[in-house]
């Protein structure tokens, strides 16, 4: 055997481990079948100026991705295109949700839609905080 260590990950690599994880992954979880769900709102031009990413998968909803234009924040996108989500996951069977943000970016946004702070991650990546946050959906 040989152990190597490298900056440098290829895709090939990447897709070896991924893919042997992921095997052994689907012989045991309950659900095999998670779903994107990507909800997306664009100007006239068809230009994405807010969006959500995330999946759902059994009774998670887990957003990866929540971003609206800087030019229009504070108009309530965010909360409609969050909420849309939310429900769109409910319908789906979820009961719960799932999300990080950083100390920069919105724990305060996700506090005021009844997020729950589980773990942050301090002096991440050096001085600022990862939040982890669940809600009951």
């Amino acid at each position: 055997m040989k152990l190597e260590i490298t900056d440098k990950i290829t895709e090939e690599d990447e897709s070896i481990i991924f893919k042997e994880l992921l095997g052994y992954n689907l012989e045991r979880i309950e659900d095999k079948n998670p779903r994107d769900l990507g909800i997306y709102l664009q100007d006239q031009a068809g230009q994405k100026i807010a969006g959500l990413i995330g999946n759902t998968h059994g009774n998670w909803l887990s957003i990866k991705f929540l971003w609206v234009s800087e030019k229009l924040r504070g108009q309530n996108i965010g909360s409609d295109i969050l909420n849309q989500g939310e429900n769109i996951a409910k319908e789906r069977g979820c009961k719960y949700s799932f999300l990080d943000t950083f100390s920069f970016q919105a724990p305060e946004f996700y506090r005021k839609h009844g997020y729950k702070e589980v773990f942050v991650l301090e002096n991440y990546p050096v001085t600022g905080k990862r939040y982890y946050f669940t809600k009951t959906l």
